[in-house]
């Protein structure tokens, strides 16, 4: 069964959703990206996070396709680039997504990582997108512990997600900044939660892990079992990018899998989690 979680705000969302990156780019698969997200939709999913940097904006007008007539259906990320961050810029980037997503208002509008531009300079805007109704949340993304302090200090109780590299390949996070989004109450959105280019999907340990479970689909699969680890973790969004039907079926189905205690530990003896303080991974 599907868990949830709950922004600050209020609002409460599937702990699964569905992320865009590299989605858009070519052409020829373009029907095949809208089906996976609109099918998402159909399976119970609700977010489905973009950003004005994927491919150039291609991503979101894409985005925009698959949710024309289906907006109220869907919870809505955005994130805008650091150089673009200026008073002005935001209102400018925010709207220009706008008008590629074919809607009114993004949900949840985020800082895509830390830049140059002063930080109370870029929530003051991110505000006033708020008022004027163009966005309906603001948060951050590839934020460590140190940059949320300084969120935090600007605006105690304004920044509702940080959304971060998470994955078993991944696992630095874990010796302080799930927990200090957790004590913040700021949701963690984990992207790339299945790891980067298959290696970890070959790990001997998420087979044998696999063996042991069943989904909706049939037997658990070891991409199944890396996404219900994300999963596990309380406070927790999950975007896996899913850019075919039968892989956006496969996610869903891995929130039927509950690991048990010997399953964490044997992930754990394989794949060890952070001893010390390492910097943020971001890709």
């Amino acid at each position: 069964m599907m868990g949830t979680v709950t922004f600050s705000n209020g609002t409460q969302v599937p702990a699964l959703g569905m992320g865009t990156w590299n989605i858009g780019d070519r052409a020829d698969r373009r029907a095949q990206e809208v089906e996976s997200l609109r099918a998402g939709l159909d399976l119970g999913l609700r977010v489905i996070d973009t950003a004005e940097m994927y491919g150039g904006g291609r991503s979101e007008t894409l985005v925009g396709q698959a949710i024309a007539g289906r907006r109220d259906e869907v919870f809505l990320v955005s994130k805008i680039l650091p150089s673009n961050a200026s008073r002005q810029g935001v209102a400018e980037s925010c709207r220009a997504s706008l008008r590629r997503l074919g809607t009114e208002r993004i949900d949840l509008y985020l800082l895509h990582w830390p830049g140059a531009v002063p930080l109370e300079e870029t929530i003051e805007a991110f505000e006033r997108l708020k008022a004027e109704g163009l966005i309906g949340a603001w948060g951050v993304s590839n934020f460590d512990v140190d940059d949320m302090a300084d969120v935090h200090r600007i605006s105690p109780d304004g920044c509702l997600a940080n959304q971060i590299l998470y994955s078993l390949d991944y696992r630095g996070v874990e010796y302080d900044l799930l927990e200090d989004d957790r004590r913040q109450s700021v949701v963690t959105m984990a992207y790339s939660p299945l790891g980067q280019g298959g290696e970890l999907l070959r790990a001997p340990v998420l087979a044998r892990i696999a063996a042991r479970h069943e989904t909706a689909l049939g037997p658990a699969t070891p991409a199944q079992v890396a996404l219900a680890w994300v999963l596990r973790q309380p406070n927790m969004l999950a975007i896996p990018k899913a850019a075919s039907l039968p892989h956006q079926r496969q996610n869903v189905a891995a929130a039927d899998i509950v690991l048990t205690e010997a399953d964490l530990a044997a992930i754990d003896r394989s794949i060890p989690p952070p001893r010390r303080k390492v910097p943020l991974a971001m890709i």
